[in-house]
């Protein structure tokens, strides 16, 4: 039977947000598909042989199963007795609360230093895009996975990442999960000018991180090629010797795309992983235990095969600027009130920017600024942002032709249409947001600064 919604004073979005947020502090996991269910069907007074019917099981094992133990894991997290018939009144009163005043300033937790770079696991800074998080927490735990991360940088990429490898961790014992964090970036730049040096580092580098004994110089044979050699070493030398699941997480992964001689031969071989993995040609079911993680700023802009790239199989998750409800909830948590029209203006100006938003509020937050000095000084060479704005306009300064592109997109009313590797390059710095073959500035910030800056 089809219900609507009744009116109640929030919606069942905020519900489960509350709900999700709660459980997952307490449990380090989001309600499973089958808990949301049950939890909208009561959120819609359906009984539990309706919400039974509506998703396809045993009335049975809804109501003695599912349901019991959803409100007892509810109890706990809320720090309540809940039940079925109190749920929604429980839900209500929390969602008044986090709208206090007077109760967000006793909650929030002290303001030490302005957030930057990677957020920590035991930060309340973080902002889960739910539900990006609980897809991502899920997926790494099949075999075989490969998630895709890609996103403008200092947009959170690396601070879900790890998320995700903390995730994994807690729901595998010590014994059967190795965690590699890669970042392609700490290669140096000679590494990347030739397959066979740049897959002989790649090896080297998981090596050194589980501290194999068995040197990748004499593993590797001149009668192979280096992909062949380099899968080998990872069967016969590493995987071989984990007992349980090896995630690979690859970050900067742009760092490739500026180096077409390896690239192809680079992403074709994950790819090869992947599907060894899947479908197992070789018969070795230790692929199975090789889970990839591959973090990109900007679209894939080298010809690749498409039967040969890694970026169109896995999960692929785009992470976007915060929306008005994030933005919403951050400011809650350093503390402050804004009102509709204030949480307007501030997401006109900087967009919902993860870093420019979590820079604004800890100013805010420590009363250094008036949100009127903030907006007034931030587009200057005197405000909050000027060392990030410095280093995006020397990184624009050092090639001219980024430099050109990016001043006539600030400069001009309309959207601009750039050549397709420019564009890329622009949208990878969080310069401008893509709108078909068209860019905008990506924020009323920057177009302030730089039409000044690139005159």
């Amino acid at each position: 039977m089809n219900k609507s919604y009744p009116e109640l004073p929030i919606s069942f979005e905020i519900a489960l947000e509350i709900v999700n947020n709660a459980v997952f502090r307490q449990t380090a996991r989001h309600l499973k598909n089958i808990e949301v269910s049950v939890l909208q069907g009561t959120w819609l007074g359906q009984s539990y042989d309706e919400i039974a019917e509506s998703v396809g099981y045993a009335p049975e094992y809804i109501k003695h199963d599912v349901g019991p133990k959803l409100w007892k894991i509810l109890s706990k997290s809320l720090g309540e007795k809940v039940n079925k018939n109190n749920i929604i009144a429980v839900l209500i009163q929390k969602a008044s609360q986090i709208n206090s005043p007077n109760d967000s300033v006793t909650t929030n937790p002290v303001i030490t230093e302005s957030v930057t770079g990677v957020i920590p696991l035991d930060s309340p800074w973080y902002i889960e895009r739910y539900p990006v998080e609980s897809l991502c927490y899920e997926e790494i735990m099949r075999p075989g996975a490969l998630i895709r991360l890609k996103a403008p940088t200092q947009m959170g990429k690396t601070s879900l990442m790890i998320r995700i490898l903390h995730q994994a961790q807690q729901r595998c014992s010590e014994n059967q999960i190795t965690l590699i964090p890669l970042s392609l970036q700490r290669a140096d730049k000679s590494v990347f000018t030739d397959l066979d040096r740049f897959l002989r580092w790649f090896c080297a580098s998981i090596a050194r991180k589980l501290r194999l004994s068995t040197a990748v110089d004499d593993y590797w044979s001149d009668v192979f090629g280096s992909k062949s050699n380099c899968t080998a070493y990872l069967e016969d030398c590493v995987l071989s010797e984990l007992d349980g699941v090896l995630i690979l997480a690859l970050d900067q992964v742009d760092e490739v795309f500026l180096h077409p001689e390896i690239a192809d031969d680079f992403f074709t071989l994950l790819r090869s992983w992947y599907e060894e993995a899947a479908y197992g040609e070789s018969g070795n079911p230790l692929w199975q235990n090789l889970r990839l993680i591959i973090v990109h700023s900007t679209e894939v802009y080298i010809p690749l095969d498409i039967n040969k790239s890694p970026f169109n199989v896995g999960l692929a998750i785009e992470l976007h600027p915060f929306s008005v409800t994030q933005v919403e909830d951050l400011a809650q948590r350093y503390g402050l009130s804004l009102s509709p029209s204030e949480l307007e203006e501030l997401m006109g100006f900087i967009a919902g920017h993860p870093y420019l938003t979590q820079k604004a509020f800890y100013y805010l937050a420590s009363q250094s600024l008036s949100r009127e000095q903030l907006l007034s000084t931030s587009a200057t060479d005197a405000g909050v942002y000027h060392h990030h704005l410095h280093r995006l306009l020397q990184s624009l300064q050092e090639n001219s032709s980024l430099r050109d592109a990016y001043s006539s997109v600030v400069h001009s009313s309309n959207p601009v249409q750039l050549e397709q590797l420019l564009a890329f390059q622009l949208h990878s710095m969080g310069l401008v947001i893509l709108r078909g073959n068209l860019v905008v500035p990506s924020c009323e910030l920057y177009r302030q600064y730089f039409s000044r800056s690139l005159e």
